[in-house]
């Protein structure tokens, strides 16, 4: 994820899972019972949830499925925001128990994956596909109104005035944009947050779907910026990708190309900002040069 607090440190998203002992199985037994689950795979760990991958019986028999549980609350209010979209460009949660903060959710069982496919010549479809999920995502309204407790979206930029301030230059010159922006939000909604090519998975028949949304609500423009900033893509500082990337998505997500562009300067600058926090130089450089990419392009 790339939200601050990055606890796989300069690693990217894919150092952030791994196995625990069998052990550890005990971890998820009350659910197991619960819901009428068996184990279908070796129990995941991230910095935030204990995971282990079911299959179900009963009422869904035969179906597959995870079993989540948040020790974060952000990470359990984003829980309720999948909730709340029901199934509608976003993994279906069964069933949850709050006090635990655990859910049963929807498995993604397809093999194909967006960042690799963004990687192997299929970069312009990998983009459209993350739009596409998130147009769904924007498109819902449930009868029910969204979670309480939800931050806006100015909240998710609090780390970038003060490293700005620190870092002066073209930081600061994307912290300015970035104020302007949240000052004149436009189209709001329930955001995914953190929705780049990992956090978008195929679940075969019912598509591309989203997963692991945070809890956020603002402009639906931020969300399609980690298809441009997403720092485990190695190809996101190409000049070349980036154009070719920034008309698929003004195209398909039918956005406006100079707004578009601004927020890519404040997401890149507050990524910088968080990678800085946690002293990794190397990918904060990476994420401004994207940033002067924007720039660029806006002039």
């Amino acid at each position: 994820m790339f939200i601050n607090g990055l606890a796989a440190g300069c690693l990217g998203t894919s150092t952030t899972i791994w196995g625990m002992p069998d052990l550890d199985l005990h971890l998820f037994q009350a659910h197991l019972q619960r819901w009428g689950a068996q184990p279908a795979g070796r129990p995941l760990a991230t910095s935030t949830s204990d995971l282990l991958p079911v299959s179900l019986t009963g009422k869904w028999n035969g179906l597959p499925a995870m079993i989540k549980i948040s020790r974060d609350l952000d990470e359990r209010i984003g829980g309720q925001v999948l909730q709340w979209w029901d199934g509608a460009g976003a993994a279906r949660v069964y069933a949850s128990d709050p006090p635990s903060g655990a859910l049963l959710m929807e498995r993604a069982t397809g093999s194909r994956h967006l960042l690799r496919m963004a990687l192997e010549g299929e970069d312009d479809a990998a983009t459209a596909c993350i739009c596409l999920s998130l147009h769904q995502l924007h498109s819902h309204r449930p009868s029910a109104p969204p979670p309480e407790n939800l931050l806006p979206l100015a909240d998710f930029f609090r780390s970038l005035a003060p490293m700005a301030a620190q870092q002066g230059g073209l930081m600061a010159e994307c912290a300015k944009v970035a104020q302007e922006l949240l000052q004149d939000q436009r189209e709001q909604v329930v955001l995914h947050g953190d929705a780049h090519h990992s956090n978008i998975l195929d679940f075969e028949q019912r598509g591309w779907l989203a997963i692991d949304p945070k809890r956020v609500t603002g402009e639906r423009y931020y969300d399609y910026v980690n298809v441009l900033c997403n720092p485990d893509l190695k190809t996101c500082t190409d000049p070349l990708r980036f154009a070719r990337q920034l008309a698929v998505v003004v195209d398909v997500a039918g956005l406006e190309r100079q707004r578009l562009l601004r927020w890519v300067m404040a997401h890149a600058a507050l990524s910088a900002a968080w990678f800085l926090e946690d002293g990794c130089r190397t990918e904060a450089h990476e994420e401004l040069a994207v940033a002067q990419l924007a720039r660029q392009a806006l002039a």
